[in-house]
């Protein structure tokens, strides 16, 4: 068994060639450098159209609430226009406050001084 032992002989087995990087004519830190400004700009560009369609919602909101209001301008204006009218002034001046036109005996002109 001794010899056994001394005997065997100790092959060296011949180093694997290490992994060599995949060159493409980049190099690693160029490509994370690339990387990482290409998702830089994408970010930018996300962020960006984020923005934008959340500003697009707003100029939606801000539009409908203009028609609303529009719309309730012109029902305020005719309101007005109902409320100021002669013939309703003169049917509450005659039936709540109970006035009447003036006779004939009741009307005094006064002329004017400077004629």
């Amino acid at each position: 068994m001794a010899q056994s032992a001394q005997s065997v002989e100790t092959r060296v087995m011949p180093h694997l060639k290490e992994t060599e990087e995949v060159s493409l004519g980049i190099k690693f830190p160029t490509f994370i450098v690339f990387a990482l400004v290409l998702m830089f700009v994408a970010l930018i560009y996300v962020g960006s159209h984020i923005r934008m369609t959340e500003m697009e919602y707003q100029i939606a909101a801000e539009l409908s609430t203009q028609q609303q209001k529009l719309e309730e301008q012109k029902k305020l204006k005719l309101e007005y226009a109902m409320l100021k009218s002669p013939q309703r002034i003169e049917s509450i001046a005659s039936s709540r406050l109970q006035m009447a036109y003036p006779d004939n005996g009741q009307v005094i002109v006064l002329k004017h001084s400077g004629e």
